[in-house]
C-alpha cells in the first residue's frame, strides 16, 4: 500500500477541518488562560476570550457546513463532538484552578464535577451501545446541543466577569454563577436526553445474545 502519495489535510473535508483546527487552538487557548494572571500577561485573558468565541463559532459553522454541503462523515461525527468537549473540559478545570481562576468569578469544583461526569458519562453510554448493537451512534439531541450552548455561555461570562464588575460592582460575580447554575442543570437534562436515547437504541436494535456457540461451530467446520 502506497502513502506516498496521500495528503491528509487535503483528504479531509472542510468541516472536518475545522473540527481540528478547533481542536489544535485548545493547547494556546489553555496557556493564555493558565497566564492571564500574570502582570505581564495582562492582554492573556482577552486573547483567550477571543479564541473562545472563535472556537464556539466554528462550531456553528462546521455543522452548517456539513448539513449544507451534504459532508457528514464518520470522522466528522466523532471529531466535532470530541473537540466540543476538549474545549469545555479544559475550560472548566483550569478556571477552577487558582492558576487560572477569573479574579471574582472562581468557578466551583461542583461544577467542574457535573460537567466532566456527563461528559464521561455520554462516552461510557456510547462504548455500551457500541458494543451492545455493534453499530456506530453519535447523535446530538436538542438538550445536548442547548447543553454546549450555555456551557458556552458560562465559560464566556466567566471570562468577562472582572469587566462586568468595573461597569458594576458584582455583576459580573452573579452572572457568571447564574450561568454555571443553568449549565450544571443543562448537563443534567443532557445526560438524562441522552440516556433515552441511548435505550432507545438499544431496544430498537434488540437484545443480541452472545454468540459463541456459532463461532464455536464455525472452528469446527474448518
Amino acid at each position: 500500500m502506497r502513502l506516498a502519495g496521500i495528503r491528509p489535510w487535503k483528504s479531509l473535508n472542510w468541516p472536518n477541518r475545522i473540527s481540528l483546527l478547533r481542536l489544535l487552538f485548545v493547547a494556546p487557548y489553555v496557556i493564555l488562560l493558565m497566564n492571564q494572571n500574570d502582570p505581564g500577561w495582562g492582554w492573556a485573558r482577552y486573547a483567550a476570550l477571543g479564541i473562545f468565541v472563535a472556537m464556539a463559532l466554528s462550531d456553528a459553522l462546521d455543522g452548517y457546513l456539513a448539513r449544507h454541503l451534504h459532508a457528514r462523515t464518520r470522522l466528522g461525527a466523532i471529531l466535532d463532538p470530541m473537540a466540543d468537549k476538549v474545549m469545555i473540559i479544559c475550560s472548566v478545570v483550569v478556571l477552577s484552578l487558582p492558576i487560572g481562576a477569573v479574579p471574582g468569578a472562581v468557578l466551583a469544583g461542583w461544577v467542574v464535577v457535573i460537567v466532566v461526569a456527563k461528559d464521561l458519562w455520554l462516552i461510557l453510554g456510547f462504548l455500551v451501545v457500541y458494543l451492545v448493537t455493534d453499530r456506530f451512534r453519535v447523535r446530538p439531541t436538542a438538550a445536548g446541543k442547548a447543553c454546549t450552548v450555555v456551557q458556552c455561555l458560562m465559560v464566556g461570562l466567566t471570562l468577562l466577569a472582572p469587566d462586568l464588575n468595573a461597569f458594576r460592582e458584582g455583576m459580573g460575580t452573579w452572572t457568571a454563577r447564574a450561568a454555571s447554575w443553568a449549565a450544571a442543570a443543562a448537563c443534567a437534562v443532557a445526560a438524562v436526553s441522552y440516556t433515552l436515547l441511548g435505550l432507545a437504541f438499544i431496544a430498537r436494535e434488540g437484545e443480541k445474545p452472545l454468540e459463541e456457540h456459532a463461532v464455536n461451530r464455525n472452528h469446527g467446520q474448518h
